[in-house]
């Protein structure tokens, strides 16, 4: 069971939907699922750019991407 739990590409790929998770709800305020997207479209965009960067959320701009978001700004202001 260890050996499972501490397995590199689990931890990866565990860490990448978590941080995805976390940026729709630190940035949005809201769950992957609720409005404007119904159906996880915009999180498995996001998740799927996360992984193209082998995880590396600087190179693939996912911080900036959110706060620039139209939907961040309008419910944030600028």
């Amino acid at each position: 069971m260890r050996r499972i739990a501490e397995n590199a590409t689990l931890v990866t790929n565990e860490f990448n939907r978590a941080f995805v998770l976390m940026q729709f709800f630190g940035y949005l305020r809201r769950d992957p699922n609720d409005q404007p997207d119904t159906d996880y479209t915009g999180y498995d965009f996001w998740l799927t750019k996360l992984n193209q960067f082998n995880g590396n959320y600087i190179n693939a701009e996912m911080v900036k991407a959110f706060i620039s978001s139209t939907e961040c700004r309008q419910r944030f202001g600028p």
